[in-house]
């Protein structure tokens, strides 16, 4: 099969494709013929040298829409000729940049019927970023005030559209140039950053789901109201945001996503029920995964850059 594999660390040029072996399942997974898949900011982080993950070479990438096209034992969940989406082992490397990629069955979902598949291979990381934040540290519930820092990112309108099917009012920071959109996915304030400083534009919140991190976090501790929660997703950010939480009766919580199945089910659930859109800003062949590097890393649109096998 080919692949997007890097045999070094550096920038987009690394990023070869090529022919590598294809992989087979073994007891309890399935084999997956890749539709779409997506740039996350741990594939540039990956790519370049300043994640966890050190092997070399490597295929990259961990989101993956498509079709199963093999069982392997003990598999019970799908048939084959299924579409399914998924984000198959993180933080151990799935190599999902490729035609092919094995996936354990209970770290997949059926895809909707009506999802397309592009916007599949998007959501996975980032929805179960948003969901696993939301849902399961910072547990939204109806009346909620949250705040989404980025919400206009691949994270972030995710983020913004399921704090609002669970009944919260949501104010998010975004550029201007994407408030018309925030405003389309149901946002209920938004806020420049750059012409702005949130911590003036808005009263105390439960929740703050801080997609940018370092200083947006400690100006953010601030705005949490008694039993309120910051989310600090990107990761350098100093645990003693943790003691200055706790000294305004609040809690402060790194995260890192992982697997799950649960995730994904109540994330397209909410796509069936029409209340979840997954945002494409581009698109590349998978090929051409160096360039969609160079937008991710330029001044891309907001949502999500995808890949297409």
């Amino acid at each position: 099969m080919k692949a997007v594999r890097r045999h070094e660390f550096g920038g987009p040029e690394v990023l070869r494709w090529e022919e590598v072996p294809r992989p087979v399942p073994g007891p309890t997974e399935v084999l997956v013929r890749v539709r779409a898949g997506s740039v996350n900011p741990v594939d540039v982080k990956t790519r370049a040298g300043s994640s966890r993950v050190r092997k070399l070479p490597l295929v990259l990438g961990w989101d993956v829409a498509g079709e199963v096209v093999e069982l392997g034992a003990g598999v019970t969940r799908f048939s084959v000729g299924d579409e399914v989406l998924g984000m198959p082992w993180f933080p151990r490397p799935a190599g999902a940049y490729a035609e092919y990629v094995t996936s354990p069955s209970r770290q997949l979902v059926r895809k909707p019927a009506t999802m397309d598949p592009t916007a599949a291979g998007c959501l996975p990381l980032a929805g179960l970023t948003a969901w696993q934040t939301l849902v399961d540290v910072g547990r939204v519930t109806s009346g909620d005030r949250v705040l989404v820092h980025a919400a206009a990112g691949g994270v972030g309108h995710l983020a913004v559209q399921i704090a609002k099917a669970r009944g919260a009012y949501v104010i998010g920071t975004a550029s201007a140039e994407n408030h018309p959109l925030l405003r389309k996915l149901g946002i209920d304030a938004v806020i420049d950053h750059r012409t702005t400083r949130f911590e003036d534009a808005t009263d105390q919140v439960d929740l703050v789901l801080d997609l940018v991190g370092g200083e947006t976090s400690r100006r953010s501790v601030g705005l949490l109201r008694p039993g309120g929660c910051l989310i600090s997703v990107p990761s350098g950010t100093t645990g003693d945001l943790s003691d200055e939480a706790g000294r305004r009766g609040a809690r402060w919580s790194d995260f890192l996503v992982e697997p799950d199945q649960v995730g994904l089910e109540g994330l397209t659930a909410l796509v069936t029920s029409g209340r979840l859109e997954v945002v494409v800003s581009a698109a590349f062949p998978l090929a051409a995964a160096a360039d969609a590097h160079r937008a991710w890393e330029g001044a891309h649109g907001p949502g999500k850059i995808a890949l297409t096998a």
